[in-house]
C-alpha cells in the first residue's frame, strides 16, 4: 500500500538545504528585471574590462596585464627571452582569470610587426605571418619586452598611477600604465563590445608628437589644424600601402571620430622589362589586416576565370618584404589592370575609423566609454602626462625629503662624533645605544629615531674627513633639488607655458624626435584622382559562347555546343534551355517565383562537365526553380535598351494568369537576390516565360483537358511586377500544365493524356479565341498529365541574324 505523503507548509519548500535548521528567505523578482540587470553587468564588464582601450595608455586590460607581468619578471629588452607559457600562466593566475588562448593571442599580436606600428613585445620563434599562418604553441615561443615598452612602464615604480586589488584581492595591479608615448594613436586598437565598437588606426609616432606639441602651443587650435603636414597627416599602417583620402575627408574623420578611408596596395613596374616577354608588375605592399595568401588566391581566381584576359599569371615571390609578381600581356595598360584588381580583389579595402575609447572619470578606478575626436584624444593624453609628471615629482620630493632628513642627522652627528662613539662603546647593544643617543641628543632640533638608526648603521669608513665632506655636498644638492621641485609643483597648470607643462613638452619633443627618426612613414598619401577609369566590358574578350541550363538548375558555359541533347547532364536531369551570345552580353534567368536573375555570359562557369548549381551565382528561395532563360544578345533579340517601354516577354502562371513586360529593367547584371518581374498569387507559380511579339499566338493547356489560343497582344503589358490578367478560367484544382508562344502553324504544344497518348495543339488545328474564357475541351475523357518538352536546339552564333 502506497504511503501517503505528509503535507508541508509552503515555507518548508524553501528550507535550508544545509540541514542546520536556519530559515532561508526567498524574494520574488520579475524575470525581465533580473535579466536586464544581469545583462547590464555583463555589458559593462565587456566594455570596461575587455574590449575597449584606455585613452591614456592605449591598452586593453589583457594587454596591460601582460606588460605589467613581464615588467615584474624583469623581462626587459636587455634580459634573456623567456617561454611565453610562463608569462601567460603568471598573467592568468595573478591578474586575468580567463582562458590562456585569449591571453596568448593578445601577447602574439603585440609581438607582430605587421599588426602593431611599434610592437611592444620582442618575440623569439614563430609568431605568425602575413599569410595567416598561426603562431606556434606557447610552449615553443619565447618573449621579452621590446625597447619601446620601457616608455610605457619605466615610471611604474614611482607612484605615478593608481593601483587596485586583483580579482582575488591577493595582489595589486595598475589601473593604467604611465605611458610616455601616445600608444592609442601610434599602435591603434580594435574591438567589439556590447552596443559599441572601436577601430583606431595606427599613426606615425613623429606626427602624433608634433600634433601634441601644436596643441600645447595653442590649446585653442581648431581640429582641422591638427591634420596637415606639420601634424597628423593620416593613418600610418605597419604594412604600408597607399591611403586614398583627401585632406577634407581626413579632417572630418578626425573631428567627428568616425568615418572610413580607402587603403590600397602599392605597386611598381619591372625596372628593366624584356623586349619581347610579358610585362611584369610587382605589388610591394598589401593593405592592413589583409591575408596575403588569400589575396594571391583571389587574384589567381581572376586569372583562372579569365575575367581579366590582360592578366596572365600571379606569383608570390615575397621574402622578408612583400613582393607579388603579376604577369601581364605585353600591350596591357598596367594602370587599368591595377584599377580592375583594386575594385575586385582585396588589393584595396575600406578601413573603418571609430575613435571610441575609455576616458577617466572622477573615480580613478573606473573609466567610461566615449567617442572622441583627434583633439580630445590628444588633450586627454597630455593631461594624463601632466598628472604622471606631477606624481613623479611628488614621489621624488618625498624620497628627497627622507634622504635630506638622514643627511641632516649625519651632519649633526659629525659635530659630536667623539661623544657618540663613547656612548656606543659604553652601551650594551644597538637598542641601548640608540636609547642613550636619543636621550643625549634627541628633542627639538636634535636627532630622531630614524636618524639615530641610520647613524648606528653607518660604516666606519664613512667617518673619514673626505666622506664627511661628500655627505655635506650631497645634502646641499638634495636641498637644492627639493626646492626646485617645490617650485615646479607650485606652478600654475592652467597655463600650458608653465614650468610643469614645459617638462611634459620636453619629454614629448624628445620622444617624437627619437621615434620619428627611427621609424620613417610607411603609408603613402594619395587622393586617387589619377585612377584609370574602365568599364567591365573593357576586360572581356568578345567571343561567342553557348549557355546551357538544366531543369534541376545546373548551369555551364561552353565555347560551342552543337547538340544540347548530347551534352553531359546529371542522372535524371534534362536540358531546359540553351542560349547563346557574346561574352559581353547578358542572359536573364527567370524563376517560378517571378524573379529575374541577370548575369554576364563571361561570369557564368565555363566547363564541359555538369556545370555548377545556379545557387552559387544567385540566392534562390526554397522551392524556387528556373523556368526560362533569355539571351539579351542583340543578334537574337531587339536592343532592349533602346526600347524601354516595349513589352518583350510574356509570362504565364499556373493559375491561369499572364502578363507582358519589358526586359529593359533586367538588361544589366543583378545582385544575388535578382529583380522581380511578376507577383504570382500565394499558391501560384510562374509556368514559363518566352520572348513574344504582338502578332504571335499564346497557347496554354490545363490538366482539366482544356486549351486556349489567343493573340499575344491581348495580354496586358505591365510597367512593374504584378499578377497580370486572366488568360484562361480554371475550375477547382485545375492547373495549367504548359505554355508556348507560336509564330507559325508548325509551332506545336504537345500534351500527354492519362492513357499515355499525345494531343498536339497548334493554330492549324484550333481557332484563336479571346483571352479570359474557359478555352476548348481537347479530350473528351480522362485528364492531361503533362506536356512534352520542346526539342532544344543550340542557336547559330555564326549568323548575324
Amino acid at each position: 500500500m502506497a504511503r501517503r505523503r505528509k503535507k508541508h507548509d509552503e515555507s518548508d519548500l524553501f528550507a535550508d538545504v544545509t540541514g542546520n535548521g536556519a530559515a532561508t528567505t526567498v524574494e520574488g523578482v520579475a524575470l525581465h528585471d533580473l535579466a536586464s540587470d544581469r545583462y547590464l553587468n555583463y555589458a559593462l564588464s565587456v566594455i570596461t574590462s575587455r574590449a575597449l582601450p584606455d585613452v591614456r595608455d592605449g591598452l586593453k586590460p589583457v594587454q596591460r596585464r601582460i606588460l605589467f607581468t613581464m615588467w615584474q619578471q624583469r623581462l626587459t629588452a636587455e634580459a634573456k627571452h623567456r617561454k611565453c607559457a610562463k608569462v601567460v600562466g603568471d598573467v592568468m593566475g595573478n591578474y586575468h582569470p580567463h582562458g590562456d588562448s585569449a591571453i596568448y593571442d593578445a601577447l602574439v599580436r603585440m609581438a607582430q610587426s605587421f599588426s602593431l606600428r611599434m610592437p611592444l613585445i620582442d618575440g623569439s620563434g614563430n609568431f605568425g605571418s602575413l599569410d595567416g599562418d598561426p603562431a606556434a604553441a606557447m610552449r615553443y615561443t619565447e618573449c621579452r619586452l621590446a625597447p619601446v615598452a620601457s616608455e610605457i612602464l619605466s615610471e611604474i615604480g614611482q607612484q605615478t598611477v593608481d593601483f587596485r586589488p586583483n580579482y582575488d584581492g591577493t595582489k595589486s595591479e595598475p589601473v593604467v600604465l604611465p605611458a610616455r608615448l601616445p600608444n592609442l594613436l601610434i599602435n591603434g586598437s580594435s574591438g567589439i563590445a556590447v552596443g559599441m565598437a572601436t577601430s583606431v588606426p595606427p599613426h606615425h609616432p613623429g606626427e602624433v608628437c608634433k600634433a601634441l606639441l601644436k596643441l600645447l602651443d595653442n590649446p585653442e587650435v581648431k581640429d582641422y589644424q591638427l591634420v596637415g603636414k606639420d601634424a597628423v597627416q593620416g593613418p600610418d599602417f605597419p604594412t604600408g600601402g597607399a591611403l586614398i583620402a583627401d585632406r577634407s575627408t581626413l579632417r572630418e574623420i578626425y573631428q567627428t571620430g568616425s568615418g572610413s578611408v580607402k587603403l590600397r596596395a602599392t605597386w611598381e613596374l619591372e625596372k628593366k622589362p624584356s623586349a619581347r616577354g610579358p610585362l611584369m608588375v610587382y605589388v610591394t605592399s598589401v593593405p592592413y589586416a589583409v591575408n596575403k595568401s588569400v589575396l594571391v588566391e583571389r587574384i589567381a581566381d581572376v586569372v583562372v576565370s579569365r575575367k581579366l584576359p590582360l592578366l596572365l599569371d600571379v606569383k608570390d615571390v615575397s621574402t622578408d618584404d612583400v613582393r607579388i609578381e603579376l604577369e601581364l600581356k605585353r600591350d596591357a595598360d598596367p594602370a587599368m589592370v591595377m584599377a580592375y584588381l583594386f575594385k575586385h580583389t582585396p588589393l584595396q579595402v575600406n578601413i573603418g575609423v571609430n575613435l571610441t575609447c575609455l576616458v577617466p572619470t572622477e573615480n580613478p578606478e573606473v573609466a567610461a566609454p566615449q567617442r572622441l575626436g583627434l583633439k580630445e584624444v590628444l588633450w586627454h593624453f597630455l593631461h594624463f602626462r601632466l598628472d604622471v609628471v606631477t606624481r613623479r615629482l611628488e614621489h621624488e620630493l618625498g624620497q628627497l625629503e627622507k634622504r635630506i632628513h638622514l643627511l641632516e642627522g649625519f651632519a649633526l652627528a659629525f659635530d659630536v662624533l667623539d661623544e657618540i662613539i663613547r656612548i656606543i662603546r659604553a652601551s650594551d647593544g644597538k637598542a641601548d645605544a640608540a636609547a642613550k643617543i636619543l636621550k643625549r641628543f634627541g628633542g627639538r632640533g636634535g636627532l630622531d629615531e630614524d636618524q639615530t638608526d641610520a647613524i648606528l648603521e653607518l660604516k666606519l669608513y664613512r667617518l673619514a674627513k673626505l666622506e664627511i665632506r661628500v655627505i655635506r655636498d650631497e645634502l646641499k644638492e638634495k636641498k637644492k633639488r627639493a626646492a626646485e621641485i617645490r617650485r615646479l609643483l607650485k606652478s600654475d597648470t592652467s597655463d600650458t607655458g608653465s614650468p610643469l607643462w614645459q617638462i611634459v613638452r620636453d619629454e614629448v619633443d624628445t620622444l617624437g624626435r627619437e621615434l620619428g627618426k627611427a621609424s620613417p612613414r610607411r603609408t603613402v598619401l594619395a587622393d586617387g584622382g589619377d585612377d584609370a577609369e574602365f568599364a567591365a566590358e573593357d576586360f572581356i574578350v568578345d567571343e561567342d559562347n553557348h549557355v546551357l541550363v538544366t531543369a534541376d538548375g545546373w548551369i555551364k558555359r561552353q565555347k560551342e555546343i552543337k547538340d544540347p541533347g548530347k551534352s553531359r547532364v546529371r542522372e535524371g536531369d534534362r536540358v531546359l534551355a540553351c542560349v547563346g551570345g557574346s561574352t559581353r552580353a547578358t542572359v536573364v534567368f527567370l524563376s517560378s517565383h517571378g524573379v529575374a536573375y541577370t548575369s554576364r555570359i563571361i561570369d557564368l562557369p565555363a566547363t564541359t562537365g555538369y556545370g555548377e548549381p545556379i545557387q552559387k551565382l544567385f540566392k534562390l528561395a526554397d522551392g524556387e526553380r528556373i523556368v526560362s532563360v533569355i539571351s539579351l544578345d542583340s543578334r537574337f533579340i531587339t536592343d532592349v535598351g533602346n526600347e524601354p517601354d516595349v513589352p518583350h516577354a510574356l509570362a504565364v502562371t499556373d493559375d491561369g494568369y499572364g502578363l507582358r513586360f519589358s526586359l529593359a529593367p533586367f538588361a544589366e547584371p543583378s545582385t544575388r537576390s535578382g529583380r522581380r518581374f511578376a507577383r504570382p498569387a500565394k499558391e501560384a507559380r510562374v509556368l514559363g516565360v518566352a520572348y513574344a511579339a504582338d502578332d504571335e499566338t499564346l497557347i496554354v493547356v490545363s490538366s482539366g483537358r482544356r486549351a486556349l489560343l489567343c493573340r499575344v497582344d491581348e495580354v496586358n503589358a505591365l510597367a512593374g511586377p504584378g499578377r497580370g490578367v486572366l488568360v484562361i478560367k480554371l475550375k477547382g484544382d485545375d492547373r495549367l500544365l504548359g505554355m508556348r508562344v507560336a509564330e507559325t502553324e508548325r509551332d506545336t504544344l504537345t500534351a500527354v493524356t492519362g492513357r499515355g497518348g499525345e494531343q498536339r495543339i497548334n493554330t492549324g488545328r484550333y481557332e484563336l479565341t479571346s483571352r479570359g474564357g474557359r478555352g476548348r475541351e481537347i479530350v473528351k475523357t480522362g485528364t492531361l498529365t503533362g506536356v512534352i518538352p520542346q526539342e532544344i536546339e543550340a542557336p547559330d552564333l555564326k549568323s548575324d541574324s
